[in-house]
């Protein structure tokens, strides 16, 4: 078994070709300019994102399908990741409750090191490439499901062993790397390698490929649930209204979708019992509670295919 030495000298020979990890010259200044000149620099970096996920959007429309596919069949989506690649698939996580009115279970981040490592680095939890198979056993993982495994540099041990554990089971398995031939995207069926180059500041990976991640996992999780029909021309009807501001925005929502004024949206809701989507469907058919609801049973809780069919 190789000693301790000859481990870390492979690891800075694998570091150094990583794209992510690269240093130019050309940002050696960094420390000389202003900070007119520094949001210049580093805002000209950020705008090669956007292309760099573009390049590769054939495989998160793959992706996008084969989630909705099992969505529909009762599965679940389920990140992993550590340090900020981690934090990125929690917070997705965490904001498809409120936008999309799902249970908290059907999307799912975990993060190597557990919650705590959502504040605070957790030490060496990235390297065991154990811990994420067993999170996974705990949540009960199946065929059903899709595992996303996300990491910059493409190579961290606790995301290609949750690959390879969720692969083994027969789950969809999806990589997001910032580097190309990853070694988590040999180990996934479906591989987005947003390569984004060398970072603004040399190793600080929650830039750019920090950036690009957030942008693809907003893709997975928002066109999945288009695909679903949490939403009806381009507005969500799903949403949940937890709190005031929600409350009004779902009035004006079946306002503007229905054609009516806000008290008669919200009238609707009341008798939709706070369904956007329910409460639109009763006010564009004229239907019953009852009826509607159970049109949109019918549709899969497609808004557009309840519409026509009582119609």
């Amino acid at each position: 078994m190789p000693n301790d030495d000859t481990r870390l000298t492979a690891l800075i020979e694998e570091l150094s070709k990583l794209d992510t990890e690269a240093a130019t010259t050309e940002r050696g200044d960094l420390d000389l300019l202003t900070s007119a000149q520094l949001v210049e620099r580093m805002n000209a970096e950020d705008a090669r994102v956007a292309g760099a996920v573009a390049a590769e959007a054939a495989q998160i429309a793959a992706a996008v399908d084969g989630i909705t596919e099992r969505f529909r069949r009762g599965g679940r989506l389920i990140y992993i990741g550590a340090g900020t690649a981690g934090r990125i698939g929690v917070l997705d996580a965490s904001e498809c409750p409120p936008t999309f009115g799902t249970d908290p279970s059907l999307v799912v981040g975990i993060i190597a090191g557990g919650e705590t490592a959502i504040r605070s680095a957790v030490e060496n939890a990235e390297d065991d490439a154990d811990a994420a198979a067993a999170s996974l056993a705990e949540l009960q993982l199946t065929a059903s499901d899709t595992v996303v495994g996300i990491s910059a540099s493409g190579r961290t041990p606790y995301v290609i062993g949750g690959l390879d554990y969720a692969r083994g089971l027969g789950a969809l398995t999806v990589a997001i790397a910032s580097n190309r031939a990853s070694a988590i995207g040999a180990a996934a069926d479906i591989a987005i390698e947003v390569v984004t180059g060398p970072e603004f500041i040399s190793g600080s990976t929650r830039l750019k490929s920090g950036t690009a991640q957030k942008l693809v996992v907003n893709m997975l999780t928002t066109l999945s649930m288009i695909k679903l029909g949490k939403t009806y021309r381009g507005v969500m009807v799903d949403l949940l209204a937890t709190n005031e501001k929600l409350h009004a925005r779902s009035i004006r929502t079946v306002s503007q979708l229905a054609g009516v004024d806000t008290d008669e949206a919200a009238r609707a809701l009341v008798a939709a019992d706070g369904s956007v989507k329910l409460a639109v469907l009763i006010l564009a058919t004229g239907a019953t509670p009852a009826d509607a609801a159970s049109a949109l049973d019918a549709a899969d809780g497609l808004l557009r295919e309840a519409i026509s069919a009582l119609s």
